[in-house]
């Protein structure tokens, strides 16, 4: 990328309906920055406010135990932003974020969204969409850590990740392959739990490693699979 294509954010879908001026001036009132893989962008305990426009690359979510164990919560995508909630209500961070790849990022700071929010409705209705999705996702996880047990976990986020990569003939394919250490990582098991899961469902199979995909067979079916653990 250019020096010009990097500083834009025509690509960031929550101003989709900014102007072509109005995200021009936007653009001048950002800080840029651009991140190696793995370097962390956000740490939890800083007390910056600003909310991270993902310009090119992508960025994971996170936290880590006590004992160094790393939890993941979401990976986002060029296009996508984070760091809304401390923006919105000024409470502190609520979770790490480090880029998985080489990663451009925007900051604007809180009182520009603000004005932004206020001024553009269909800004701020996104956000609470944003909101919602992050509610719903949490209650879904709590449910699934209360209830379901490690190998099951594991079904319901192969489900998940099918489910975003699904097509109309029932089937999904999830690229990149997901890494074992991250799905046990998203699901509070270990990686070795998670091979063995992947295993089965290979020999029963409803999945397939090919090259740097995985192909889910039949949606349904792994979706009965779960349900039927969840007690629904």
């Amino acid at each position: 990328m250019t020096k010009g294509e990097e500083q834009s954010l025509a690509g960031i879908e929550l101003l989709a309906e900014l102007t072509e001026a109005e995200r021009q001036s936007l653009e001048k009132a950002c800080a840029w920055r651009g991140y190696p893989a793995h370097e962390q962008i956000i740490d939890r305990h800083s007390d910056s406010r600003d909310i991270f426009f993902v310009v090119s690359g992508r960025v994971r979510v996170v936290n880590y135990s006590l004992s160094g164990r790393e939890i993941s919560f979401d990976d986002i995508d060029t296009g996508g932003y984070f760091g809304e909630l401390a923006a919105i209500d000024g409470q502190p961070r609520s979770a790490n974020v480090v880029a998985l790849n080489t990663t451009t990022v925007a900051t604007l700071s809180p009182q520009r969204l603000e004005e932004m929010a206020r001024t553009h409705p269909a800004i701020s209705f996104a956000l609470l969409k944003r909101l919602a999705q992050i509610i719903r996702r949490a209650t879904d996880r709590i449910m699934d850590l209360s209830t379901l047990g490690a190998h099951n976990r594991v079904h319901a986020e192969i489900l998940r990740l099918a489910r975003e990569n699904e097509k109309d003939d029932n089937t999904a394919l999830v690229r990149p392959i997901p890494i074992h250490s991250d799905i046990a990582s998203r699901v509070s098991t270990t990686r070795e739990t998670v091979a063995r899961v992947l295993g089965d469902l290979s020999r029963a199979k409803l999945v397939t490693r090919e090259r740097n995909a995985l192909i889910v067979h039949d949606v349904e079916r792994l979706e009965d699979m779960v349900e039927e653990f969840r007690g629904e």
